[in-house]
């Protein structure tokens, strides 16, 4: 990471204090707000069920998106883009998040923000739930599995 910011620093004629400004930016926005009664709820659905993340993303995400939601002691699982060298919507992905859930496509939901993403999962045998807000994700999450 110290490497990156060095280039970063060149690259752009920063000092190394005004790039690690940046970069906290950067990562602030990028790992964002949690939805918190989303969090909620899925929390609640453990142990009955087995819950993990897929990601797309770099390097660092893992650590700082720890750091900001604690998704480790949220989900079972957590598989990262950058760490297996696919990302969504290659099927391949999400094979790789089933397969480490140990349950099969037919029995797992998958939310995402984007439809490309919730249409290959759906290609891949998932039923897909498209994140666009929050009340009618929980409505329809309840429904397929309470």
């Amino acid at each position: 990471m110290e490497e990156i910011h060095a280039r970063i620093g060149r690259q752009f004629g920063l000092d190394p204090p005004t790039v690690s400004a940046l970069m906290d930016e950067v990562w602030a926005e990028y790992v964002g707000t949690a939805n918190a009664p989303l969090l909620d709820y899925v929390a609640g659905l453990r142990p009955r069920y087995r819950l993990g993340v897929l990601s797309n993303s770099f390097v660092g995400a893992r650590e700082r998106e720890q750091a900001a939601h604690g998704f480790a002691e949220r989900f079972d699982i957590l598989v990262h883009s950058h760490e297996i060298g696919i990302g969504k919507p290659d099927p391949r992905a999400y094979e790789i998040v089933c397969d480490q859930l140990g349950v099969p496509t037919s029995e797992t939901v998958f939310v995402d923000d984007l439809a490309v993403n919730v249409r290959a999962a759906e290609a891949a045998g998932m039923t897909g739930v498209l994140m666009h807000d929050t009340a009618a994700v929980l409505a329809r999450l309840r429904e397929l599995l309470e």
